[in-house]
């Protein structure tokens, strides 16, 4: 006879936990929401705006880059 789910699944945490690690809960934006694309372009846009008042953002950003370059 197969094994219930619920014991599978008890077994899976149980060998997880022994590898040292634990269940976190992440509870993440409802994409199917009404509402949540015009959100997410609102958001963009003010980010957009933000970015373009900011003068020395590329130039940080460009150095940023530069840098990961040099871990190479």
């Amino acid at each position: 006879m197969p094994t219930p789910v619920s014991e599978r699944v008890q077994k899976r945490r149980d060998t997880l936990r022994a590898a040292g690690l634990r269940p976190v809960q992440i509870w993440v934006p409802d994409t199917r929401r009404p509402g949540f694309a015009a959100e997410c372009r609102r958001q963009a846009a003010l980010v957009a705006q933000a970015d373009q008042l900011d003068t020395g953002l590329s130039d940080f950003m460009d150095a940023a880059l530069a840098d990961l370059d040099e871990w190479k």
